[in-house]
């Protein structure tokens, strides 16, 4: 029997910073109300992060509760990988900086910034090291302050989104190349840079030297947003040789509890099989799906062995999907 080298999930961790702001705390600063927010969105609350709470703190509190789960300290990691858009600073990759605090060794450390999509990514370029034998302990961080970038004069973006962190180590397991295997099994990843203008921050270094603020046509994202993960997620499926029914939990990108349905009920998902967030933490951008997974992971839903499809769509504008076998 033929052995094939898999990227294993062996540890799952997760951080929501202290701050809980409700859609009543919002409606004193912004025309809007619970329940406009609640009907459009799903979202009851978010978290915000402190002042002085970078998104590196995010991410190493993620990354430790990760690493204590599959039984390993920070001096076993070789590879750090974080997906953010929202990072400490211009450079070093905040990956660096994660690396630092957490006292980890040398090793390879690097961002991937594919916004709401970057946690996909993320596993993609982090499963390249992994199961090709080039790492044999990574962390997979999404981690974000969205807060940061909120107008929070417009009410149709800055009610949306949240911060927080989550984590995944990723060890190379042995498998035999069949959909039974655990680890990473398929991906579809895409991107379409004519679609910018629907989700984007009217900032940057090479631009006008600003961080900016997020900017989206929200209808338009919903419209894309709903063909273009269905087509990911079929795709993924079958790169993972999988009918998608088959999946024992789905776990989306945390942008709108509507999107959530519509592609669920798209692709032939049960509801009861979809992990959903959203009410309580927004959009958390590439920290929203390990952030889902962890609360699946820990509240007992998501057990060893089972079938996960992870999707998401963010700015660029990119997208993606994934076939997990915890």
């Amino acid at each position: 029997m033929t052995s094939v080298l898999r990227s294993v999930v062996t540890g799952v961790g997760g951080y929501l910073p202290e701050r809980v702001v409700t859609n009543d705390d919002l409606a004193k600063i912004v025309e809007t109300s619970d329940e406009w927010i609640r009907e459009r969105t799903g979202i009851h609350e978010r978290r915000k992060a402190a002042d002085d709470q970078p998104v590196s703190d995010l991410a190493v509190a993620a990354a430790r509760i990760a690493l204590e789960a599959a039984g390993r300290t920070p001096a076993d990691v070789d590879c750090i990988v974080v997906a953010t858009t929202t990072g400490d600073l211009t450079f070093p990759a905040t990956a660096t900086i994660v690396q630092r605090k957490l006292g980890c060794p040398v090793g390879v450390a690097f961002d991937v910034q594919a916004v709401c999509s970057g946690f996909v990514y993320a596993l993609s370029v982090a499963d390249g090291f992994v199961a090709r034998g080039r790492s044999k302990c990574c962390l997979v961080i999404g981690a974000e302050a969205m807060t940061r970038l909120m107008d929070w004069t417009d009410r149709g973006t800055c009610v949306l989104f949240g911060d927080g962190a989550g984590a995944v180590v990723l060890e190379p397991g042995e498998g035999t190349g069949a959909t039974a295997d655990r680890g990473l099994l398929g991906f579809a990843l895409r991107a379409d840079g004519t679609k910018q203008d629907l989700l984007f921050v009217d900032g940057g270094v090479s631009t006008n030297g600003q961080v900016g603020h997020l900017r989206m046509q929200g209808n338009q994202v919903f419209r894309h947003a709903v063909v273009n993960i269905s087509e990911a997620i079929h795709a993924a499926a079958a790169d993972a040789g999988i009918p998608v029914e088959s999946v024992d939990w789905f776990i989306p990108h945390q942008a709108n509890q509507r999107i959530l349905e519509g592609v669920a009920k798209r692709v032939g998902i049960d509801e009861r099989k979809v992990i959903s967030t959203v009410a309580r933490h927004a959009n958390t951008s590439a920290a929203s799906i390990p952030l889902a997974l962890y609360e699946g992971v820990k509240d007992g839903r998501v057990k060893p062995g089972d079938l996960l499809l992870l999707e998401a769509m963010g700015g660029g504008l990119t997208w993606g999907a994934c076939v997990i076998r915890l």
